[in-house]
């Protein structure tokens, strides 16, 4: 579940625009709907392009309820199904991989890293995309611990003399892209994909009360102005950059 979705601060002074679409990318996120939130768009244009698009979800997503009678483990396998769907609706024909480790548990020590270190070396993404782990008061501790994996996971799988009992080549890739960020420096321009990214986020239904706003007896209204919520959005990043739909990233490329 993701708290504030559509939050992200003011762009930095320069602002770079598209980088060179990857043959491989690897989005990797706290719960299931947060990479559609942050990076959705991005991969339904690259999925598109030929890209192989992968998702990898570090936690099991069963918090993500406002209903204390909900049975945990069942919205676990609910909201595995809807992050499969989300991911075909973005077009993805990459691995989906669920690290299963408990809703708002995750730690972001060596064990966990060595599990992001071992998916970056075997499914070997020129780009990766994550979570901004600096972004300033962030709230739920997931989303932290989840950029800090994505970032010290590339680190760990680049090198070779981390994790060697894994014994696959370590890969470096050769950006790191982290959305929700306080002072965005790249934008990828999606002007087409804003429909693309709804419906993937549409695929959580379980996430509807909780985060999109749209209750149980919505006619349709609800859905509309969620959807426009986030087409409002991909303008607004768009903005920074001169292009029409827009989303915003800390671009790190020196790997």
């Amino acid at each position: 579940m993701t708290t504030a979705p559509l939050d992200h601060g003011p762009p930095a002074a320069a602002v770079g625009l598209d980088i060179e679409i990857p043959s491989c990318a690897l989005a990797i996120g706290a719960h299931p709907d947060d990479i559609e939130f942050g990076c959705g768009a991005t991969l339904a244009k690259w999925a598109a392009a030929g890209c192989v698009v992968h998702h990898l979800v570090c936690t099991d997503g069963s918090k993500g309820t406002w209903d204390p009678d909900q049975d945990t483990s069942e919205l676990v396998v609910t909201r595995q199904r809807e992050q499969r769907a989300a991911a075909k609706a973005l077009g993805a024909t990459g691995e989906v991989v669920f690290l299963g480790w408990v809703d708002g548990e995750l730690d972001s020590g060596l064990r966990q890293r060595g599990q992001i270190a071992y998916w970056v070396r075997r499914l070997r993404p020129a780009v990766v995309l994550g979570h901004d782990p600096w972004r300033r008061y962030r709230l739920h501790p997931d989303h932290r611990h989840a950029g800090f994996l994505a970032v010290d996971g590339v680190v760990a799988a680049r090198d070779p003399h981390f994790f060697p009992e894994q014994n696959i080549a370590h890969h470096r890739p050769r950006a790191l892209l982290l959305f929700e960020a306080d002072e965005p420096d790249h934008v990828e321009d999606v002007t087409g994909f804003a429909a693309h990214k709804v419906e993937a986020l549409l695929a959580h239904k379980s996430q509807f009360a909780s985060t999109m706003g749209i209750g149980p007896s919505d006619g349709g209204q609800e859905r509309d102005a969620f959807a426009e919520r986030i087409r409002s959005r991909l303008a607004e990043h768009g903005s920074m950059a001169g292009v029409a739909e827009g989303e915003a990233f800390k671009a790190i490329t020196q790997l």
